[in-house]
């Protein structure tokens, strides 16, 4: 079974780490895998989500109806 080594360290200026191997020599070869910690999912929605939720909640208007409702905003423009 091949060694391996765990180590824990963080991340340095510039998004850079640093790694100690006590057990290799130098111009050995390596492998590293890099295991990122797991943020908490964010909550926050896209627009899209947010556009779509608004018109499920609507009735969805005629013409007719939206035409109307304008005109009658106009006409209280002149009152």
């Amino acid at each position: 079974m091949q060694p391996a080594l765990h180590i824990t360290t963080q991340i340095l200026p510039g998004n850079k780490i640093e790694i100690e191997i006590p057990e290799a020599g130098i111009g050995d070869t390596v492998d590293v895998f890099i295991v990122l910690p797991e943020k908490a999912q964010s909550n926050r929605r896209s627009v899209m989500e947010i556009l779509e939720e608004v018109h499920a909640k609507r009735q969805p208007r005629s013409a007719e109806e939206i035409d109307r409702q304008l005109q009658e905003e106009r006409d209280s423009w002149d009152s």
